[in-house]
């Protein structure tokens, strides 16, 4: 087993090794249950109006992973009750500000564009392009980590948190500096669906912080009902004071729920993006165990490579499904392939555009080109992983994602 124990800095290790030898003698200075969450956020936000029970299934099986399967350091412990407070207190106060202001939720949602595919496969690039359009709106980090009291417009570039946000994404990069070769974050930058469906608790973000699985496992099968209506909801806290045209939105999560966002937005416009699902699996898997050293001291490559192997099956034989089954008009999707992708990026965006019948104007082009100028893949340090290490078969993996990799006719990559 590869196991990775890259240091973090001695302060820290030094707590996790304190909160380490506290277990032992079976004190736990962080405790994490649903009643102490639920209490702490009340009592915080003033508040006890959660807005229905929905949430309260999938909260339990979260912390119930995170007690039995994360491993859990002192930072970890941290990190996970100050992040489950933090979407607790939003919930309560969006449900008491929907309360006050029932016309926030009559808001018409558009047409929005989703930019659904694997992790790795250039959709947060594209999403961030899609940020350069001024005609689109895109859900930024600071305003989905601290959404109320509501953004506007006037103060949408000197909101104080977003410099709050800035600074905890900083601590991020000083903690693990590997991971913004990976995936580049801030304050300022466009965040993901996850990020707006954990505030109902149906989210696969929390696998990437930590070993989640038996919690993960559950959503990847949720009908995301409950879920998408908070999103749609979030969504329309959002643009009140500060509107746009069009909503641009973007997860990897959708390829295991492109049906459900398609019965909430039926008139969505979606992007596909597709690669060779192989550099993917372990692209992605890369990225959750450079992640998962912030939570936990034992984080082991080869365990989160089958675990998504596992999951990304199950995401791409549930989008060939559902494209197969002809219910999405293909007026409305557009596949995107990598290689494609990057030998023209903001000729793969008008493409996209042109497909749907929009107009990409010169001067939002001129803006995603400035953009990618200025942000090129290896600004931070190129991502660096090989397939070696991952203790897996190659042909194993091609015959799992075989079905996905013909219908959408991928091209596989060397494997290095």
């Amino acid at each position: 087993m590869t196991t990775i124990r890259r240091s973090l800095p001695l302060p820290v290790r030094l707590m996790n090794l304190a909160g380490e030898g506290a277990s032992w003698i079976g004190l736990q200075p962080i405790k994490l249950s649903v009643e102490s969450l639920l209490e702490k956020a009340m009592a915080n936000a003033r508040l006890t109006d959660f807005g229905g029970d929905e949430f309260r299934r999938p909260l339990a099986l979260l912390i119930d992973s995170l007690e039995k399967e994360a491993n859990l350091s002192l930072l970890g412990r941290l990190i996970a009750r100050g992040d489950l407070l933090r979407t607790l207190e939003n919930r309560l106060r969006m449900v008491d500000l929907f309360r006050r202001h029932p016309e926030i939720t009559e808001q018409p949602v558009e047409h929005p564009i989703f930019v659904v595919g694997p992790p790795r496969t250039g959709t947060t690039i594209f999403h961030d392009l899609l940020a350069m359009d001024p005609d689109i709106r895109v859900p930024l980090t600071w305003e989905t980590c601290y959404p109320l009291p509501p953004p506007e417009t006037a103060s949408f570039h000197t909101d104080p948190r977003i410099a709050r946000v800035q600074s905890d994404l900083d601590r991020v990069d000083a903690l693990i500096p590997e991971f913004k070769q990976m995936h580049p974050m801030g304050a300022e930058r466009a965040q993901e669906c996850v990020a707006i469906t954990s505030h109902d608790f149906a989210t696969m973000i929390y696998q990437t912080q930590f070993d989640v699985s038996t919690y993960d496992r559950w959503v990847l099968d949720h009908d995301m009902r409950s879920a998408l209506q908070w999103h749609r909801r979030f969504l329309q806290l959002l643009q009140w004071k500060a509107p746009g045209k069009r909503w641009g939105l973007k997860s990897p999560q959708h390829l295991w729920h492109i049906q459900h966002v398609h019965r909430e937005y039926p008139d969505a416009l979606f992007v596909q993006t597709h690669r060779d699902p192989v550099r993917v699996l372990v692209s992605i898997s890369s990225l959750v165990a450079a992640l998962r050293r912030l939570s936990s001291d034992k984080v082991s490559l080869p365990d989160i490579v089958e675990y998504y192997a596992m999951a990304l099956a199950k995401g791409y034989d549930n989008t060939v499904a559902y494209r197969r089954s002809g219910k999405l008009p293909e007026s409305q999707v557009v596949d995107l392939y990598f290689q494609d992708f990057i030998e023209d990026q903001v000729g793969s965006v008008r493409r996209a555009y042109q497909h749907f019948g929009l107009d990409l104007s010169d001067d939002a082009a001129n803006a995603m080109q400035a953009f990618l100028d200025n942000n090129s893949a290896d600004k931070h340090g190129k991502h660096l992983y090989s397939f070696a290490d991952t203790a897996m078969d190659e042909q194993e993996l091609r015959e799992l994602f075989h079905h996905y990799q013909t219908y959408f006719d991928i091209p596989s990559e060397p494997i290095a």
